[in-house]
């Protein structure tokens, strides 16, 4: 029988050329016809499947933001690890730090950094403002501003912002159109609603905010001022999600039951047991104005000023802190919105000794797990967290024909039991132990992935992805993405209403905890119960 979309004459000739070529070696002969035979077999194969899952085997190509126009004046709230990053992200890094990578790059030609940093877009941004409650990052992020020639020590600079000492100062001024908000959690929702009565378009860090009434107030003031908002939610921007949601789109996983998301680190870091600075004290820091929102006043305390994702005082937790970056991303890729229900666990099991705290234990779980209930569609979303061992655990989306396994890049593979796929895995073009589908975005280089923390992000796109093959900063692309929003008029992919989603979703999880009890949204009256 002739194979399917090829002549039979044809594959007659090529046989017949193929072994006459190969007659003189018998046994290496018949060999290397078996070799071709079966890769000719597979190569059919390969094609009826991608032609019945009719997946876009194209990669994403780099397409650059509309940045011409008026220069927009940013200011930047919050100078720490999160703040320097976004700056970098828009186009400011101090001069040491670039001195720094070029060194590196001299050092290690597959070091990159400098590189791929001056490939970034010109965002047609000015840094007018910056405002942190310690003076050493305050002078740094000036310095960044500044930092206009992107060149390390001993290099031009240009004229530095104004350093306000408070974020009202920096809302007041004619000198800001817009604001990237990288304070900690507990200022999230008074920076951004006081900034859009302001008429100050807004970029604010996640999580949102630390309680229910505050999402609705930051949905509010947001909707009625009409600034432009985005949740720095990078992930929007990873190619693996956007092909994820193809694949979705398409139903290669059939209806989906189950969702299983998780985090895993296994470091101070990436527990949030930060360096303290050696230079920080009650003259360096502005420690009465970092606690203004806080029911309890404390004591100057430098553990809580670096650490504070560890006290509920400021931090959202596990929930507002990494869970949202998986909601996050199942919400970009299935929609799913806010859960009809949440229930979650867990407790500070490791880093609960003085060997970790000075003054005090941390209060915020270490290990914490939570469940979110959809029964309108028909599926369960499971969270799972510890930051005491770094088992790689990416996103699974089950469903019943198929699943997922998502990071950087993502395999679909077929369910043994599939409808969809029944006739295909019983006459062997599917093999269920092997994925359907694959995408892994184009790389050319090593990554040049230091610490950790960040190698964990980087297997969850979040510190880079692909268009057109080459390397991009997702954060950089979230920003630029921002800024064309502003300039055009246009929503984001993070906009305010899939911000209110999460702020909702993570709040309700966290109020579990903390209430040692099943929470519930009453989606008619718009209210937590």
């Amino acid at each position: 029988m002739a194979e399917k979309g090829s002549s039979d004459t044809g594959n007659k000739m090529n046989r017949r050329d193929l072994i006459k070529g190969l007659a003189t070696v018998p046994v290496l002969g018949a060999f290397a016809y078996g070799t071709w035979r079966k890769r000719r077999q597979d190569h059919i194969k390969g094609h009826n499947l991608a032609s019945e899952l009719n997946m876009s085997s194209e990669g994403i190509e780099y397409t650059p933001y509309k940045h011409d126009g008026q220069t927009i004046r940013l200011g930047i709230i919050g100078f720490g690890i999160r703040g320097t990053q976004l700056m970098k992200a828009a186009g400011f890094v101090p001069p040491k730090t670039i001195q720094e990578w070029k060194d590196a790059a001299q050092k290690d030609s597959r070091n990159n950094r400098y590189e791929e940093f001056l490939q970034q877009d010109d965002l047609n941004i000015k840094i007018t403002g910056v405002c942190d409650l310690f003076d050493v990052h305050a002078n740094l992020a000036m310095e960044a501003a500044a930092n206009i020639g992107r060149e390390g020590t001993g290099g031009s600079m240009g004229t530095p912002p104004k350093r306000f000492t408070t974020y009202r100062e920096m809302l007041a001024s004619d000198e800001i159109d817009a604001v990237i908000i990288a304070a900690p959690d507990h200022w999230h929702a008074r920076i951004t609603i006081d900034a859009a009565r302001a008429g100050k378009h807004v970029y604010c860090e996640k999580g949102l905010t630390r309680t229910v009434d505050e999402v609705f107030a930051v949905r509010d003031a947001v909707k009625e001022s009409g600034v432009v908002f985005q949740l720095g939610h990078q992930g929007r921007q990873t190619e693996s999600y956007i092909k994820a949601k193809e694949a979705v789109d398409k139903n290669l996983l059939g209806k989906i039951n189950l969702v299983e998301v998780c985090t895993n680190r296994n470091s101070p870091n990436g527990a949030w047991v930060y360096d303290i600075h050696p230079d920080a004290n009650e003259r360096t820091v502005d420690w009465a104005q970092f606690e203004e929102p806080c029911d309890v006043k404390h004591p100057w305390s430098p553990e809580r000023f670096f650490r504070w994702r560890c006290w509920w005082d400021y931090g959202t937790g596990l929930s507002g802190d990494l869970l949202t970056h998986e909601f996050d991303a199942v919400n970009q890729i299935l929609g799913m919105g806010i859960p009809a229900s949440a229930v979650s666990s867990g407790g500070v099991y490791f880093y609960k000794s003085k060997a970790h705290y000075v003054n005090e234990v941390r209060e915020v779980p270490d290990v914490w797990n939570a469940v979110m209930e959809y029964p309108d569609l028909d599926f369960t979303l499971m969270y799972s967290a510890s930051l005491a061992n770094n088992k790689d655990r990416g996103k699974m989306i089950m469903g019943h024909d198929g699943s997922m396994e998502l990071g950087n890049s993502l395999q679909v593979y077929a369910c043994s039991e599939s409808t969809r796929y029944k006739e295909k895995i019983e006459s062997g073009l599917i093999n269920p132990d092997l994925p359907i589908y694959t995408y892994i975005p184009g790389r050319k280089n090593v990554d040049s992935v230091a610490t950790a923390t960040e190698q964990y992000f980087a297997s969850r796109g979040l510190l880079y992805t692909y268009r057109g093959g080459r390397r991009v900063d997702t954060t950089h692309l979230h920003i630029a993405e921002w800024v064309e929003a502003i300039r055009e008029g246009k929503q984001t992919s993070c906009n305010i209403d899939q911000a209110f989603e999460e702020g909702i979703s993570a709040a309700m999880a966290t109020m579990a905890y903390k209430e040692n009890r099943k929470v519930f949204w009453d989606k008619e009256n718009e209210k937590v119960v």
